[in-house]
């Protein structure tokens, strides 16, 4: 039973369009204008900014006195209450476990938002089990984080693929374990001359299958 580890953010669930959809209501809500979306998903990065930096600009840009406490959970519940799981990922994770293989999902970020997310969505119910950055104490592309999450399911990583949107966190952190990967491209073209995916898809269906026909 080969071991498939996935990320969550952008790849088994989206975030582009939570964060975005929470964004827009909350410019609203502050009375900014609406072309001020464009100034936050920069901001955000895709994720990738620290959420304490995310609020701090906001209230920096609009002068605002709600405390950054205040702003960073309303972002964390914001996206969640967005977060929708797609048939299709279930449908994924479904042709995973009937091929015999343990999905595990491994996420960087805060334990409060993503395992809400991943139970709130009903992602739970297809995953063996999942390691989330902050609790683990490590983040990807750490190896540390991938041999925590073998270790969950006591498996070996032998044989283990990860699928993944992050060049660096996901593909970065499989090539430094020597593991093949499939690079979730979300419309961008590979630059990274280090290291590269084993195989590339638009989706977790067409990565499902490469890994199974890998």
């Amino acid at each position: 039973m080969p071991l498939l580890l996935l990320d969550v953010d952008n790849t088994l669930l989206d975030r582009a369009g939570p964060f975005r959809r929470w964004a827009e209501t909350f410019l609203a809500e502050i009375g900014a204008p609406a072309s001020d979306i464009d100034w936050l998903l920069s901001v955000d990065a895709d994720g990738l900014t620290n959420r304490w930096d995310v609020a701090d600009a906001i209230r920096e840009r609009y002068g605002l006195r709600i405390p950054a406490i205040d702003l960073v959970e309303a972002l964390h519940d914001g996206v969640v209450e967005n977060t929708r799981l797609d048939p299709l990922v279930a449908c994924a994770l479904r042709i995973v476990d009937e091929a015999g293989w343990v999905p595990v999902a491994i996420s960087n970020g805060a334990v409060r938002q993503q395992e809400r997310k991943i139970r709130r969505t009903g992602l739970d119910r297809y995953l063996a089990d999942w390691v989330i950055s902050e609790e683990a104490g490590v983040s990807k592309p750490n190896p540390r984080i991938f041999a925590l999450a073998a270790e969950r399911v006591r498996m070996r990583l032998r044989g283990a693929w990860m699928v993944g949107d992050s060049p660096e966190a996901d593909i970065g952190g499989a090539a430094a374990m020597g593991l093949p990967s499939v690079w979730l491209h979300r419309g961008r073209r590979w630059t990274e001359r280090r290291y590269a995916p084993t195989r590339t898809a638009d989706g977790l269906i067409p990565a499902v299958a490469a890994v199974l026909a890998g």
